[in-house]
Order: structure tokens, then sequence, then C-alpha cells
């Protein structure tokens, strides 16, 4: 009795554990879900007013939002790019690392832009916006090359892939059209007693087997056959 009340007792510490351990990984998920959703408000809100800035303010303001802008897009841009090519493509790790490092020089260019924002002496932000521009330049061709780069190697690989199923394909098609029926053997004494017959029948290639209707599959280009209506 007492060995079935301790197990009893271990099941349910273990279900309990178990229990608070889902719960524990529920919140952080959920946590996680959150810090995401608030990023990316984040993100859209400073961007909207920094497209504002850009068109709205002329001078030196509008100069730094348009510089903030570009310097945000590409790299958002970048960094998509990179991160979907890496789920198919391993060898985009590399990448992925060059520009972790480049991040850093963007985010650096990105903070001392904000901060020119607010500085009250615009005539000397002025004599700074030549430098920032070459910065910002510099970063973003850095990040187009990375992005180019990616996805020219993701076309250059589907258009492999699509040369060789073509290859395949073909390859198919004509093992489907090949067929070979075999010529019926006679004798000459027996193709001799019938000279005197009609001429035979013209010889035709066997029908070929049908396809097993039950090994179609459905694709999203196929129409379903309409059933057959009978008055």
């Amino acid at each position: 009795m007492e060995a079935v009340i301790l197990i009893l007792t271990l099941l349910f510490v273990a279900f309990m554990a178990l229990g608070v351990y889902a719960g524990v990984k529920a919140v952080r998920a959920a946590k996680r879900g959150v810090d995401r959703t608030i990023t990316q408000a984040r993100r859209s809100v400073e961007d909207t007013t920094l497209r504002a800035k850009s068109y709205g303010q002329p001078g030196v303001p509008g100069e730094l939002a348009q510089l903030r802008l570009s310097l945000r897009t590409s790299m958002r841009a970048t960094q998509d790019a990179l991160n979907a090519g890496a789920r198919e493509d391993a060898s985009l790790s590399e990448s992925l690392g060059l520009f972790q490092r480049l991040s850093a020089h963007g985010q650096e260019l990105d903070n001392d832009l904000k901060r020119l924002e607010r500085e009250p002496d615009r005539a000397t932000v002025a004599t700074l916006l030549p430098g920032l521009k070459e910065r910002t330049e510099r970063i973003t061709h850095a990040a187009e090359s990375l992005r180019w780069a990616a996805r020219d190697r993701a076309r250059q690989f589907a258009e492999d892939d699509l040369a060789a199923l073509g290859a395949q394909i073909d390859l198919e098609a004509g093992a489907l059209r090949h067929w070979t029926t075999e010529e019926p053997t006679a004798s000459r004494s027996e193709a001799a007693g019938h000279n005197w017959t009609a001429p035979a029948d013209e010889q035709t290639p066997p029908s070929l087997t049908p396809p097993d209707p039950r090994l179609r599959t459905g694709h999203p280009w196929q129409k379903s056959a309409k059933p057959e209506t009978t008055n």
C-alpha cells in the first residue's frame, strides 16, 4: 500500500512539474510574440516618421531623415533576403556572419544620425553631412552586394534545377512515345498456302495500357470533372 501511495505521489509531482514547465514555455513564447509585435510596431512608426521628415522638412533635418530611412530600408531588405535564403542554402551562413558585422556599423551610423537630429547647431551638422552620406552609401552598397549575390545564387540554382528537370522530362516523353510490335512469325509453307487469300489486314500497334485513374493526384491547376446529369 505504501508503495502504491509513493508511486501515485511521484506521478503527481511529475505531472505538476511537467505542467509548470509547459506553462513557463508558453509564457515565454507569448512574451517573445509580444516583443516581436512591439518591435515591429515601433519600427513601422519610426519609418513613417522618418518618411514624413524626409519629405516635409527641408534642409538638414530632412537630409538626416533621408539618410536614416535609406540605411534602415537597405539593411532590413538584406537581412530578410539572407535569412530566407539560409533556410535552404547552408552556404549563406558565412554571408550572415558578414552581415552581422556590417549591421554593427549600420547601427552605429543610425545612432549618430539620430543624435544629430536633436543637435540645435544646424550649421555644424551641415558640415558633417558629406561624411555621413559617404558612410551611408558605403554601408548600403555593401548590404546591396550581399543581397543581390544571394538572390543571384538562388535564381541560378532554380534555373539549373529547371534545366535538369526539363532534360529528364524530355527523356521520359521519348520513352513514353516509343513502342514496338512483334511481327507475326509464320512458316514459308503457310505463307505460300495463303497466297490465294485476300491481302492481310494492316497490322496496327497494340493499344497502350491506359493510366490507372486511382493513381492520379490533384493539383491546383486541375479542374474537377463535372458530373453528367441525366434527365
